[in-house]
C-alpha cells in the first residue's frame, strides 16, 4: 500500500460557467501576497462574480457557479484539490489505496462537526457515499459506477472497495460526489445549508448578494475574515465600475479589454492564473466534410492562434486536449503550427475549393472568437457563416442532435479527455486506439504510468485533428492591495477563502 498524509471541478457545466471565459482551489498557493498590515478578523470581504447560482443544491444541480463558493467554503469532502489539481486530504487525515488500486481507506480528522453542531462520523460519509452510488439524480452517480461497496469499520474509518482499478476515483471524490452530507438531515439545500466547512450561509439576495460568516467551531484553522460577501455583476463594464467605486475588494473574471483600467487605477494587483478552460473549436467528425481528416488538419492550420489569443486577451495556445494542469500534458505545437499555404494544399487535395461552413455558438460567447475565424478561413478560401444561438438551442441542436459542422464552446471541466474516448460524444470521433489507451490509462494504478498513456492517446487525438483547441483559458482577478492569499489560479471553479485575508483601512 501507499500512504498519502495530510499537507496542508457535465455539458450543464457549460452553461453555469461559459461566461466565465476571461475569469481558487484548495491549496494556500500561489496566491495573490499583497497586503502586509495586520489582518483584521472581523473583517467582510467583498468578492464580484459574474455567474449566480440558480439554486444552491450542490447534490443536485451542476455547473461552476455553485462549486466556484461552496466546496471548500461550506462543504467538504474526504479530499479536496488544490489550485493546481493535485489531490490533497480534507476531511481525512490520511488515506492508504491498496497496491491493487482497488481498496481506499480514509482515516477521518477529529472533532469534525455539521455546522448544526452534530458530530460527523464514518457513518455520515459512507451514506452520503452510498446514496451518490445508489440515486442517479445525484452528482457523480456516473463516476461511482465502479464502486462495489462503502463501510465504515468505526466511527474514524472509511472503506470505499471498486470493481475496477479507476485512476480518477479519488478526483472524483474531490467534486460534488465526494461531499458529506449529515445522514437525516432535512435541510432545503436549494436555499440553505449544513456543510462542515470554514463557512456558513449568512443570507442570499437572489439577483444580487450571497454572504457567507465564519464558523467559529470549525474543527480546522478559523477563517481570517468574518463576513464574506459575493457580488454577482453579470456585466463585465459594472464590474469594473463597482471595483473603481470601492464597492469590492476583489474582482474575479476581468475582461482582458477592460484590465488596464484597473491597472492604471493604482488600486488593485491583477493577477492571471491558469484554469482547465479549453476553448474548443468543434468538429463533426461524423458529417461531411469534416470526416475528410485533410480538411480538418487544413482548418486546424488556417488558424492563427497567437493572434487569436491577442484579440481574446488572454490565454495560452494549447494545441491538444489535456490543459497543462491535467494529468497526460504535453505541447503538441508540432502538430498544427500556423501554416496557410500548407491549409490550402490540403483543401486541394481533398477536392474542397470555395467551401463553405457553418459555425454554431452559443451567443453568449461575443464575436471576438467568430470574427478570428471568419478572416482566417477566408485567408484559406473558406467562407464561414456564424449561427450564433440561445444555450438551450445549443444543447438541443448541437450537442444532443450532433446538428452542426462546427461549434465553439469552452469546455472547463478538468480531467475531460474521456469525451474524446466516447464516440457518443458530439464530437462523433470514434477512434478505438484512443479508447483503448484511455481505458488502459484508467486502469492502471500507477499515476506517472497513466499519465503517460493519456499523453500518448492525447497526441493520437491531435494528430486525428478530431478538433482544434484554440487556446487554455486564463483568469485575470483584481485584488486590493489591502487583501493578503486570494487564490490566483483554477478560481473560475473554485475559491478556498478560509486563509484570506483583509487588513482595516
Amino acid at each position: 500500500m501507499f500512504r498519502r498524509n495530510r499537507r496542508l471541478a457535465v455539458i450543464s457545466a457549460l452553461a453555469a460557467t461559459a461566461v466565465i471565459l476571461s475569469a481558487c482551489a484548495g491549496s494556500p498557493e500561489p496566491v495573490v501576497e499583497t497586503s502586509k498590515g495586520e489582518p483584521d478578523l472581523n473583517a467582510t470581504l467583498s468578492v464580484g462574480l459574474v455567474l449566480e447560482p440558480s439554486n444552491l443544491d450542490i447534490r443536485h444541480t451542476s455547473g461552476a457557479a455553485i462549486e466556484q463558493i461552496l466546496i471548500d467554503n461550506v462543504y467538504e469532502g474526504l479530499v479536496t484539490r488544490s489550485q493546481d489539481n493535485t489531490i490533497e486530504p480534507r476531511l481525512a487525515s490520511d488515506y492508504e489505496v491498496s497496491d491493487d488500486g482497488l481498496t481506499y481507506t480514509f482515516t477521518l480528522n477529529p472533532d469534525l462537526t455539521f455546522h448544526s453542531g452534530t458530530a460527523l462520523t464514518s457513518a455520515d460519509v459512507a451514506a452520503s457515499y452510498e446514496a451518490v452510488r445508489t440515486d442517479a439524480t445525484l452528482q457523480g452517480n456516473a463516476e461511482f459506477a465502479s464502486v462495489a461497496s462503502i463501510a465504515a469499520p468505526d466511527a474514524a474509518t472509511v472503506v470505499i472497495t471498486l470493481t475496477e482499478p479507476n485512476q480518477n476515483f479519488l478526483f472524483t471524490l474531490t467534486g460534488p460526489a465526494g461531499l458529506v452530507f449529515q445522514t437525516g438531515d432535512t435541510t432545503d439545500l436549494q436555499t440553505a445549508e449544513n456543510g462542515t466547512g470554514p463557512f456558513t450561509l449568512e443570507n442570499w439576495s437572489k439577483g444580487s448578494t450571497i454572504t457567507f460568516a465564519r464558523y467559529d467551531d470549525y474543527w480546522g484553522e478559523p477563517a481570517k475574515v468574518a463576513e464574506v460577501v459575493f457580488e454577482y455583476i453579470p456585466d463585465f463594464t459594472a464590474g469594473v465600475n463597482a471595483a473603481l467605486d470601492g464597492s469590492l475588494d476583489v474582482l474575479t473574471a476581468v475582461d482582458p479589454n477592460l484590465a488596464p483600467q484597473l491597472e492604471d487605477s493604482g488600486d488593485f494587483v491583477l493577477t492571471t492564473g491558469r484554469t482547465t478552460d479549453k476553448a474548443t473549436l468543434a468538429f463533426n467528425n461524423a458529417k461531411a466534410p469534416l470526416d475528410d481528416a485533410r480538411v480538418r488538419e487544413a482548418l486546424r492550420l488556417a488558424i492563427d492562434h497567437e493572434g487569436l489569443i491577442e484579440a481574446v486577451g488572454a490565454g495560452e495556445t494549447l494545441y491538444g486536449p489535456i490543459p497543462e494542469l491535467d494529468p497526460g500534458y504535453e505541447d503538441l505545437a508540432d502538430v498544427a503550427p500556423y501554416d496557410p499555404e500548407r491549409a490550402k494544399e490540403l483543401l486541394a487535395e481533398a477536392g474542397q475549393k470555395d467551401l463553405e461552413l457553418t459555425l454554431t455558438i452559443p451567443s453568449f460567447y461575443g464575436t471576438t472568437v467568430p470574427q478570428v475565424l471568419v478572416s482566417d478561413f477566408a485567408k484559406v478560401g473558406v467562407t464561414l457563416e456564424v449561427d450564433a444561438v440561445e444555450f438551450p438551442t445549443w444543447l438541443e441542436d448541437v450537442y444532443t442532435n450532433k446538428d452542426y459542422e462546427l461549434s465553439f464552446v469552452l469546455h472547463v471541466e478538468p480531467r475531460d479527455f474521456g469525451n474524446f474516448a466516447n464516440p457518443d460524444y458530439y464530437f462523433s470521433y470514434d477512434n478505438p486506439e484512443v479508447q483503448s489507451l484511455y481505458a488502459e490509462a484508467l486502469a492502471e494504478t500507477d499515476e506517472e504510468a497513466s499519465a503517460e498513456l493519456l499523453a500518448k492517446a492525447a497526441r493520437l487525438v491531435s494528430e486525428d485533428h478530431a478538433a482544434d483547441w484554440l487556446y487554455n483559458g486564463a483568469t485575470i482577478t483584481a485584488v486590493s492591495p489591502l487583501v493578503a492569499g486570494f487564490p490566483e489560479d483554477s478560481i473560475n471553479s473554485r475559491i478556498n477563502l478560509a486563509g484570506v485575508t483583509k487588513t482595516a483601512e
